[in-house]
């Protein structure tokens, strides 16, 4: 279970976001089997995704982060609801390269260059989608990229996935810190100060520091009051209803040619790997809803 935090400065000038997201990113690997540099990658971004989702207003509203890239990993794909309960997928998801100039995992080079799509379903007629070329392939610079281009919020960024040598996941996490209307330039001024030397967001997780603890080292300049707390988790929305569904979007020609298969029809989910199976008898039934 994931630990997601939100606070605002006394004077309203700076809401902040944090997350710890061991557990789901734990789920993720455990799901997708991922080697170490992809595991860092999709945690990275199911981290961003999950505190973006509990930036939404509205039950119903929902947001998704696709990252297209032009290196090894392929697309990376994450999901979450209001709350902050995240799913995701990668295309790739063993990728071996090399360690960056800093002897860490290079994720900008196994995401490389492309770009940025973020979807939000707002429950009107068509979602909105904004989206940026890929600043670095690293994420956390890319997201803050996002808010810059996209939503003109001035935003500071920082997230973290630091894998084992068995490729389990020791700590992932991060934080998502945004200058709100009405700031001053004292405003940006105490903000710069505060994270200017701000450790890593693994090295404070690794410490013991709780996302309250890592908000309130990030906002040390500021009196900064607790919004609320709460859980969240790696949350998968599919059933067999929902598969079934997705089967009735497919032509029929295509149904009945797997209605006259001998093996039965299995369809496997994207972000939680599990596998729905239909029988012949159950494809012609939903022929037979479509005529």
């Amino acid at each position: 279970m994931g630990k997601l935090i939100r606070c605002i400065t006394s004077e309203g000038a700076v809401m902040a976001t944090c997350v710890d997201t061991t557990d789901i990113v734990a789920m993720a690997e455990k799901y997708h089997k991922t080697s170490a540099v992809v595991t860092a990658a999709l945690g990275r971004l199911l981290t961003a995704t999950s505190m973006m989702g509990n930036m939404l207003k509205s039950a119903d509203h929902t947001i998704t982060l696709r990252i297209m890239g032009e290196g090894k990993i392929g697309n990376l794909v994450a999901a979450s609801d209001f709350e902050g309960n995240v799913r995701g997928y990668v295309t790739n998801p063993v990728v071996e390269i090399p360690l960056n100039a800093k002897g860490k995992l290079d994720v900008g080079g196994a995401v490389g260059a492309g770009t940025l799509y973020v979807i939000k379903d707002l429950g009107m007629k068509d979602p909105y989608v904004g989206q940026i070329p890929l600043a670095t392939g690293e994420i956390a610079e890319d997201i803050t990229s996002y808010y810059a281009v996209s939503e003109q919020i001035p935003t500071i960024c920082g997230l973290g996935v630091l894998v084992n040598p068995d490729l389990t996941v020791n700590v992932a996490g991060g934080f998502i810190i945004q200058l709100l209307p009405g700031y001053t330039n004292a405003d940006i001024e105490k903000l710069e100060d505060s994270v200017k030397d701000l450790e890593p967001v693994t090295k404070m997780l690794s410490d013991g520091k709780t996302p309250e603890e890592i908000l309130r080292i990030a906002l040390k300049n500021f009196e900064v009051e607790v919004l609320y707390e709460q859980n969240i988790s790696y949350k998968c929305k599919c059933s067999r209803e929902r598969t079934e569904a997705a089967l009735m979007c497919v032509g029929t020609e295509d149904l009945e040619e797997m209605a006259n298969d001998e093996k039965p029809t299995e369809v496997c989910c994207h972000f939680c790997d599990k596998k729905y199976v239909f029988s012949q008898e159950d494809i012609k039934k939903i022929i037979l809803k479509k005529v």
